[in-house]
């Protein structure tokens, strides 16, 4: 069996690896130089030395949100150091041990970018690609297909009432690197997600006042170290020097700072394809990943508040599973009515708009995890993984100055310890 990888970022190689170690014949393509994805730095914001856009989103310093015994897949732990919370340059280097300890690299083709996916009258599929080194297209025939392209790159900008008579500066997230560009600014900081948060205590270290606006149901208290961050609720408008929010109040700013996500893309999937992508709800697609119409397709990793590599790894084997043999393929009807019942749920129990219609988080994830494990009977995630996401989010929302202080101990399949770094 024949199977392409789209991208070599963190769910690219564990694609890669997990079909190595099912013998087959599998070949990745990415457009960039080296592996790594999003976790690789550049202060390049634009355009990269062939034209492309700019993949990273990755900003100077930034140390990752969950601990490393969250971030790691599941059969390859980090090496062994104290800290649990690592910089982004620690977790490129374990994805390059990573892809040496399991010869993940020798089956990559770096700057060759995918032009075209489009399935053939013999349920095979038609792969072109662009070598970027010679400029010119190849095309390859592949039994499956395993999207991993990332979902960090291309940048949602909701619209505000008055966007576009604002004379002072627009950036999304995509594009932060370092704080000192905002010396001496007032700045809006737009969403309370990892990013909103992350950034709105970073841009406070050289701005003059960074104005922070989210809808939040719990109070986050962001301990900004020269006591320059204030905190306001949705915005009701822009204006040619500031922003009014909805509760009234308006403040004049000189940047609007958008950490407001990205947008999922596939634009190399032809129609034929048969899936469809209308505000980051990605459909139909049975347990989030296998695309319905035609199952030897999997879309890896667009569930978000999640553990993103063990979920990469969970969803890969799935699909595997499947695309093996060693398990059928449930029915289209099947895999429709399944995923009917779970997208209800997500509308009217937990009241999800399209945008979170991949949307995980505490509990969820659990259930989630062990519905794939059981539905293709092969290894669950271990139990502390959850555990462990749900106490590093209390953590975090006590206190976001200080929860990369904490460091977790791996006890068992189920239990860890904790302990803070500085006690």
């Amino acid at each position: 069996m024949k199977v392409c990888v789209i991208g070599a970022g963190a769910a690219g190689l564990c694609a890669i690896k997990n079909c190595l170690q099912q013998n087959l014949d599998v070949i990745g393509f990415e457009q960039s130089n080296d592996i790594g994805g999003t976790w690789v730095y550049t202060d390049k914001i634009d355009k990269d030395e062939r034209g492309l856009d700019i993949h990273s989103s990755m900003y100077k310093g930034l140390h990752t949100n969950l601990p490393k015994e969250l971030m790691c897949f599941p059969d390859f732990p980090f090496p062994s150091q104290e800290k649990s919370f690592l910089p982004a340059s620690d977790v490129l280097d374990y994805l390059n041990l990573y892809v040496d300890t399991f010869n993940v690299r020798s089956r990559i083709k770096f700057l060759h970018i995918v032009v075209r996916v489009r399935p053939l009258l013999d349920n095979s599929w038609e792969v072109i690609v662009k070598n970027l080194i010679t400029n010119m297209n190849e095309t390859f025939i592949f039994d499956a297909i395993l999207v991993c392209n990332g979902h960090f790159s291309v940048p949602h900008i909701p619209k505000f009432e008055g966007q576009k008579t604002f004379r002072g500066r627009q950036i999304h997230s995509h594009k932060y690197r370092v704080s000192k560009t905002f010396q001496n600014e007032r700045v809006l900081v737009i969403g309370g997600s990892s990013s909103g948060t992350d950034l709105a205590r970073e841009v406070s270290n050289d701005a003059n006042l960074v104005i922070w606006s989210h809808h939040l149901k719990e109070h986050v208290d962001l301990k900004a170290e020269n006591g320059n961050v204030i905190q306001k609720p949705d915005i009701s408008s822009l204006t040619e020097d500031g922003v009014f929010f909805n509760d009234g109040s308006f403040e004049r700013i000189n940047t609007v700072l958008y950490c407001t996500g990205y947008e999922f893309t596939f634009p190399f999937l032809s129609i034929d394809c048969n899936l469809s992508c209308y505000e980051n709800y990605v459909q139909p697609l049975y347990k989030h990943c296998i695309n319905i119409n035609r199952p030897t397709m999997a879309i890896i990793g667009i569930i978000f508040n999640n553990c993103p590599f063990q979920t990469f790894d969970l969803q890969i084997r799935f699909h595997l599973k499947f695309l093996t043999g060693e398990k059928a393929f449930p029915s289209h009807e099947h895999m429709l009515a399944d995923t009917e019942k779970d997208m209800n749920e997500r509308w009217k129990q937990r009241g999800l708009s399209r945008r979170k219609a991949h949307s995980f988080g505490d509990g969820y994830q659990n259930e989630y995890y062990r519905d794939l494990a059981v539905t293709a009977d092969i290894q669950p995630i271990k139990q502390y993984v959850t555990k462990m996401y749900s106490e590093n989010r209390r953590n975090r929302q006590k206190d976001i100055a200080t929860f990369r202080n904490y460091i977790f101990t791996i006890i068992n399949d189920e239990t860890f310890t904790t302990r803070l770094l500085f006690e």
